[in-house]
């Protein structure tokens, strides 16, 4: 409501900025004054006196005088518009006053409204019903703001569901996702795991078949060390099995 409320201001303030002010005219008027709210007109005049002055000698003094004075107009801008006054009228009370003027050459405009602070009556309601021993119901209405819920879960302590506390309400949570007070950042940061799970499984499959490559070239070399040994050994034996030939040497048994 508070965003739509200034949204509202917006606009208004807008419309009225692009409004033509109103300024102070002046025009000939023929020697005439008029005023209105916010200007004064101009003021012009040729003011012409004659005088005629007849003596009995027959002499005859003649004189004029003309006179011309111009006064410009001046710009008045219309009273300020001033913001109206709100206040909450007691410290236990949760709102707080907004309010706001505008003002152009064309009119001023000024308005105001309370808010209520929605966090502030969180935590007194929590600490009402914390000093009546109602402590589940207390953390209940706490974790009615996703900060809340975020810290209790990342405590290990998740929000009561339906009476229910501890793993049974961990589960409910679960179960019923949109009717978690976080449940956009939590999609978010479901989203942001899944990508990141999915980045870890990659890793890990990358590092199994490393691991069995290298496993199948251990075995492979052992295999040919193994063979290689063997084929040493049958030539050892070859050679052990054969039998030298000595050639008698003929003696002489009649000695001369």
């Amino acid at each position: 409501m508070l965003k739509d409320n200034l949204i509202l201001a917006f606009i208004l303030t807008f419309i009225l900025c692009i409004s033509v002010p109103a300024w102070g005219d002046s025009t000939n008027d023929n020697n005439a004054q008029t005023n209105s709210s916010g200007s004064n007109t101009q003021i012009t005049g040729g003011y012409t006196s004659t005088t005629t002055n007849s003596y009995s000698g027959g002499q005859t003094n003649t004189t004029t005088s003309t006179t011309t004075s111009n006064t410009n107009g001046s710009e008045i801008p219309p009273p300020s518009a001033n913001s109206p006054s709100y206040s909450s009228m007691s410290q236990d009370v949760c709102s707080m006053g907004v309010s706001g003027s505008v003002s152009t050459g064309v009119f001023g405009l000024s308005g105001g409204k309370h808010v209520v602070d929605l966090n502030c009556e969180r935590i007194k309601l929590a600490k009402v019903l914390q000093d009546f021993g109602m402590k589940v119901a207390s953390v209940a209405v706490l974790c009615q703001d996703p900060r809340v819920f975020q810290a209790m879960e990342a405590a290990g302590t998740p929000c009561p569901f339906d009476g229910k506390i501890g793993a049974e309400a961990a589960g409910l949570w679960d179960t019923y996702e949109e009717l978690r007070p976080d449940y956009k950042e939590y999609v978010q940061r479901m989203e942001i795991k899944s990508e990141v799970d999915a980045e870890i499984a990659e890793l890990e499959r990358l590092e199994a078949e490393r691991i069995v490559a290298e496993e199948a070239e251990a075995a492979r070399l052992e295999a040919e060390r193994l063979e290689q040994e063997l084929i040493t050994l049958k030539e050892q034996d070859e050679v052990n099995t054969i039998e030298p030939v000595i050639d008698p040497v003929p003696v002489n048994m009649h000695s001369e």
